[in-house]
């Protein structure tokens, strides 16, 4: 089975008064480098590598470091974080940025290649409710 990572954001936050008492520019604003609604597909295949080439400069380094974890988890096949959202398959997680985040969907794609691996996929329950989560 192949996998494949999205990565959606979903919104970026602008905490002005962080920004005011502690940036060198304390009218920064939001990220530049992000909008909600912006997406990226991930491949990690012999031919495309976005995992280690670290999409091309596509993405900010805070951002990458922050969430390549959980893409890195995805493009494997893994949970991206078992228990903790209702599909093992997605995170919501966030760049470093205290005062101006953006909160990012992470999604495994799954791709079967044989007829196998589709009803396999299709008989998988990835759902969690809250008797199943995580707190920690």
């Amino acid at each position: 089975m192949q996998h494949e990572c999205r990565i959606t954001v979903l919104e970026t936050k602008v905490f002005a008064d962080l920004q005011e008492k502690y940036l060198a520019d304390p009218k920064s604003g939001p990220c530049p480098c992000f909008k909600a609604g912006d997406t990226f597909l991930l491949k990690r295949t012999p031919k495309q590598d976005d995992f280690y080439h670290l999409m091309n400069g596509k993405f900010c380094g805070e951002a990458w470091d922050a969430n390549s974890r959980y893409v890195y988890s995805a493009l494997q096949g893994g949970a991206i974080m078992k228990n903790w959202t209702n599909d093992d398959r997605m995170m919501i997680a966030c760049c470093n940025d205290g005062t101006r985040p953006v909160i990012f969907k992470i999604e495994r794609i799954d791709i079967p290649e044989t007829q196998e691996e589709e009803e396999w996929l299709s008989k998988q329950n990835f759902k969690n409710s809250t008797d199943d989560a995580y707190t920690g």
